[in-house]
């Protein structure tokens, strides 16, 4: 893996010539991230279990890539960390995709039972289907509401939290990326946590 200073440097390579128009420099950016993103999404599909059961971690990483290629050719990015942030919302949005999929009373993991016969009644009112899947329903809801909180913190304030939370950067580390000091970036950290847990009524997801 890429020092931080080598990873900033090569990824500032590589929007230079994004910007100058090379279009394979997304290929590049791919390569250069796609080992932290492949640690990130082992780390957040731990957290889902209804999609683990269905979905391997390259699954997960392969989709959240494209995605942030797609994303790399329609945005004009100029700060290495920017793709770090990008990479790291995309594996969330698609994360959260997959959960969606995988739950709620007409999915796959909702009719999938190795011991039952499926009822065809209860397909049409969705009783039973709504007890197998009830289990993922509210940590659904509530990793929903952390996405989208976060999609509404203030830039700054959602820069340093994806950066903890999602690249498990000390704060140290993101003072010296984003060029200010210390007692600034955990002052952000700590505004975004606040923000985030009042939107979740204080109990954000483990």
């Amino acid at each position: 893996m890429h020092t931080p200073d080598a990873l900033g440097s090569a990824l500032a390579g590589c929007l230079d010539r994004l910007a100058a128009g090379d279009l394979a420099a997304r290929d590049t950016i791919i390569e250069l991230v796609g080992e932290r993103l492949r640690i990130l999404a082992h780390r957040m599909i731990a957290r889902f279990p209804n999609v683990r059961r269905w979905e391997e971690t390259d699954d997960l990483f392969q989709n959240a890539a494209l995605r942030l290629h797609r994303s790399l050719g329609q945005m004009r990015l100029t700060e290495p960390r920017s793709v770090l942030a990008i990479a790291a919302t995309e594996l969330r949005r698609e994360l959260l995709d997959l959960a969606r999929k995988h739950s709620g009373p007409w999915s796959e993991a909702a009719h999938h039972a190795t011991n039952s016969v499926f009822d065809s009644q209860a397909a049409r009112d969705g009783h039973q289907a709504v007890d197998r899947a009830g289990a993922h329903d509210e940590p659904l809801e509530r990793w929903t509401t952390f996405h989208d909180a976060i999609e509404s913190l203030a830039p700054e304030e959602r820069e340093v939290f994806q950066m903890v939370w999602y690249l498990g950067c000390d704060q140290k580390t993101i003072a010296a990326t984003l060029g200010c000091c210390a007692r600034t970036v955990k002052n952000r950290w700590r505004a975004a946590r606040e923000t985030i847990r009042a939107r979740l009524d204080g109990d954000p997801p483990a």
